[in-house]
């Protein structure tokens, strides 16, 4: 469980803490195995018998006071009393894994019989459409091959098909037999009869350690359903003009219902692979593709408004019923076509998976992304659970979660892995703050109760039959991390203590909630006129206030942690997160965007905003570690090869003067080869990565990465300002700031 502020040294009070003209919030990735030091939890058991605060229901925890029969919370300062077994249990207090660490993950009572608590087993379903073109199949059979590599001996798989009828795969006989239903081309009408009608759902679900090959035969059979068979399911004659035939909702809603009558017997967790090549356009829950247009090129029409919410409640609907049912929905898009992205998101961000686009299939890292997700740890059943000492509280929580309906600061994640990232933004909950004359210091808690599936290898062997051996088990676990963080007694120590990726995670959360709900014209705007207020209260902290723009200090030269902020909001305001429409941001790269950043940790974020360049003299030697984005760091570094990390890109730049003896591509056994095979291991996806010879390839795609060079065009604080001239606006728009 990582965790990291904005600042370690919170503001003492509101008036400090607008003065400060910084986010105040934290960064959290709960499934994370270490915290932000690398450090791991104490491993315990008995979490059930854990005391709680009678006041605010904190945890106990190392930083509350113990006397022989009570404890004071740390939290709310409540004095409780302890039972007698807990006075037992703590009377050799080195044995209970809360008194050892502040962070702690314990094991819990599962609920039910042995007998259910031994019927876990890992269901994954992919959805395929049919809708489709040859080349989409074929990455996705590549895709679902690697799937199976990854997924464990005793996981059950189905196979679904959708285009204007469902297809459901029995694969468990020696020949796959296919089943279908067609669906209705009323917007509003289900499937004519129940999936578990057509194929008992256990039929459905083949275990893949027996079923592998005839999965794999099953995949080979998929096939695009032709124009005409789409034309006629509309209702077209022959010569009728193609109006549609991927009917995603209607599939997605009765898999739902079919996986939900067994949830809880048959599997604790299925997870959905939706693969989309386009927009459903059949049956219930089909999207108007039409909205994207020339008329949104109209002044009476904010394009960069229209396009981001969502154009129906259906799929955000439909997630509810997902989440009831104990669904997880991954959504892999692979189309370059206006797909609605913004209204299709909630099935995936709302029941914990992920959403992924792929602009074509000829360079698609879609099999690879696969089998990362698949092959790592994840969580499911997650509760998360937020405290803080009684002088502040949570605003604003951010992140891939559904929000518990009765308590506050509750959020609920069907499913979670190790780099799943959520963020809290907090204020005072009085004008006093935190009180200069106590010891006291700010105190947060996080709760996680969360469910993992282990595997029979790792059970222990005592006390269970061969048949219990041989079946998965689940593990209900409780997870607390208490932290303490220092005040800071003046605006000096608050800008000392700030931790810039930090501050970056939460206004790219703040920016993209603007977007949704104001524009992003709006949210642009918002970022622009927050790093001119922070500039201003900066130097009136510095006293470099003067009449004359030259003294005003953009660049905070006097604070090394602020020094990376400029730039860094340059950066975002480059990106095509918030580019604006008529610049060809395609609507559903910029929702993509939306949905992989705001999940992301703070230092990987970093790098996909702001990339790191560095440079080689021969692909086993480093030249410099870090160069800024610009033509003439190229120029004056005269290193030959250049490396580019972007996040989701990695690229190999040798210039056109690099001698010809270099070896290109560089070798697989050089320094190189082995920073970008570490990057590439540690990454949440997989980075593309693309080699560019000087003089020789297209070398755009590099460049348009030296963001600080662009020149200004004149028109404000446009996207296409040079780092140079944006420091500059910035100087003017303090000066006018500051006037009023």
């Amino acid at each position: 469980m990582a965790v990291r502020a904005t600042m370690t040294r919170f503001p003492s009070d509101p008036d400090a803490q607008e003065s400060s003209g910084l986010p105040w919030g934290i960064t959290l990735t709960p499934f994370a195995g270490k915290d932000e030091n690398g450090i791991a939890p104490v491993y315990g058991s008995d979490g059930d018998l854990l005391p709680r605060c009678e006041n605010c229901y904190a945890y106990y925890n190392t930083y509350c006071d113990q006397e022989q029969w009570a404890w004071t919370c740390a939290l709310c300062g409540n004095l409780n009393g302890l039972s007698s077994s807990t006075i037992s249990r703590y009377s050799l207090p080195h044995t209970c894994a809360e008194n050892k660490s502040s962070f702690i993950d314990l094991e819990l009572p599962l609920e039910g019989s042995d007998e259910e608590a031994m019927q876990a087993r890992p269901v994954y379903v992919a959805a395929v459409d049919l809708s489709s073109s040859e080349e989409f199949l074929e990455l996705t059979k590549s895709a679902l091959l690697a799937a199976l590599e990854a997924l464990g001996p005793g996981s059950l798989f189905g196979l679904i098909t959708f285009s204007h009828k469902i297809g459901l795969y029995d694969v468990q006989g020696p020949i796959p037999v296919v089943k279908n239903v067609f669906i209705f081309p009323e917007s509003d009408e289900a499937t004519p009869m129940e999936l578990e009608d057509v194929m008992p759902l256990l039929s459905f679900l083949a275990p893949v350690d027996t079923c592998k090959d005839r999965i794999a035969s099953a995949l080979e059979t998929l096939k695009p359903t032709t124009s005409w068979e789409r034309t006629t399911a509309a209702g077209q004659g022959l010569d009728g003009v193609l109006l549609g035939g991927r009917g995603f909702g209607v599939a997605m809603e009765a898999l739902f219902s079919y996986l939900g009558s067994e949830y809880g017997s048959t599997f604790a967790l299925a997870r959905v692979f939706a693969f989309l090549s386009g927009p459903p356009d059949y049956g219930a829950g089909q999207l108007d593709t039409k909205r994207y247009g020339e008329q949104y090129a109209s002044k009476g029409e904010d394009a960069d408004r229209a396009l981001l919410p969502e154009q129906t409640p259906f799929y955000k609907d439909l997630a509810a019923v997902a989440v009831q049912s104990g669904v997880c929905v991954d959504i892999f898009a692979v189309t370059n076509e206006y797909t609605d992205l913004a209204s299709l998101k909630f099935l995936s961000i709302n029941s914990g998976g992920s959403l992924f686009l792929y602009s074509n299939t000829d360079d698609s890292t879609l099999p690879q992304d696969m089998y990362r997700m698949l092959s790592r740890p994840y969580a499911f059943n997650c509760v998360l659970r937020l405290r803080t000492s009684n002088e502040y509280k949570t605003g604003h929580s951010f992140g891939h979660f559904f929000p518990d309906p009765q308590y506050e600061n509750v959020q609920h994640i069907i499913c979670c892995d190790s780099y799943a990232t959520y963020a809290y933004d907090f204020d005072f909950a009085n004008d006093v703050g935190f009180s200069r004359h106590t010891s006291e210091l700010p105190m947060i808690q996080i709760a996680f109760q969360y469910t993992v599936v282990i595997p029979p290898e790792e059970l222990p062997v005592s006390g269970l039959s061969g048949s219990s051996r041989s079946k998965y088990s689940l593990s209900r676990r409780l997870r607390i991390r208490t932290l303490q963080f220092g005040t800071a007694q003046n605006i000096n120590e608050i800008y000392d203590s700030v931790d810039p990726e930090v501050v970056l995670s939460i206004l790219v959360h703040k920016v993209i909630l603007a977007s949704l709900e104001q524009g992003v014209r709006e949210g642009r705007m918002l970022l622009h006129d927050w790093l001119v207020i922070l500039t201003a209260q900066y130097n009136d902290a510095c006293k470099n206030v003067q009449s004359i723009a030259a003294h005003i200090d953009a660049e905070f030269s006097q604070c090394p942690q602020l020094q990376p902020l400029p730039r860094l909001i340059f950066a975002l305001l480059r990106n095509p997160l918030l580019r604006f429409h008529e610049e060809g941001v395609h609507p559903d790269y910029r929702i993509y965007l939306q949905c992989l950043f705001s999940a992301l940790e703070p230092s990987s974020l970093n790098r996909a905003i702001y990339p790191l360049l560095t440079s080689f003299t021969t692909p086993d030697v480093q030249a410099y570690p870090r160069h800024s984005l610009s033509r003439a760091a190229l120029i004056t570094s005269e290193s030959p090869i250049f490396f580019l990390d972007a996040f989701t890109t990695l690229i190999v730049f040798y210039s056109s003067t690099a001698d010809s003896t270099l070896p290109y591509p560089p070798p697989q056994d050089c320094l190189l080869r082995t920073v970008i095979n570490k990057l590439k291991q540690e990454r949440s996806i997989t980075p593309k990565l693309i080699f560019i010879r000087g003089g020789q390839d297209d070398a755009t795609l590099f460049e348009n990465y030296l963001i600080e060079e662009q020149d200004v065009d004149g028109s404000g604080f446009t996207s296409m300002m040079g780092l140079l001239s944006f420091l500059d606006e910035i100087k003017h728009s303090v000066l006018e700031y500051m006037k009023y």
